[in-house]
């Protein structure tokens, strides 16, 4: 414990974040998180479960937990894995998006404000998912939604 109080930043600040965890190591990541100075992270993937080692909700909160970071899943904010299946091109992502952000987001107002009370606890909160690319991934489309409806304070880091 002693070597990630020394890798967290001296002052955390509350906010926002995101991360994807695709061509990543859990230790990498890991260690993204503690010099991101993350207390809290939030898992928006609909379906938590990976083939990838250690990246499954219960080991990723588990091994979150022993690195002092709280979990939490809101899996009201992720994406059905069928309307992910034939993405091939910027403009099916951004398509894909477009419909999240009218569709989903707009009727996610307890989850958003759930973000926003954790942040205005003191929280550095990671919004993460799957991609690497925050263009590809619908975690961008939250914190979007998140600076648009509570101001400057909530716009995102992308690590």
């Amino acid at each position: 414990m002693t070597a990630i109080r020394t890798a967290r930043p001296a002052v955390e600040v509350p906010g926002i974040c995101t991360i994807g965890y695709e061509g990543r190591s859990l230790e990498g990541y890991l260690n993204q998180l503690i010099e991101a100075g993350v207390t809290l992270l939030c898992d928006v993937r609909r379906n938590p479960r990976s083939r990838k080692y250690g990246f499954s909700e219960s080991t990723l909160a588990k091994t979150c937990d022993g690195v002092g970071i709280r979990y939490e899943h809101l899996p009201m904010l992720g994406i059905p894995s069928e309307e992910r299946r034939f993405l091939a091109t910027q403009s099916d992502y951004d398509a894909l998006f477009d419909a999240y952000t009218r569709q989903t987001l707009s009727r996610q107002e307890h989850a958003l404000q759930l973000i926003r009370q954790w942040v205005d606890d003191g929280m550095r909160v990671a919004l993460t998912c799957v991609e690497r690319l925050p263009q590809q991934c619908h975690r961008h489309c939250i914190a979007e939604a998140l600076e648009r409806k509570f101001g400057k304070p909530f716009g995102p880091v992308h690590l």
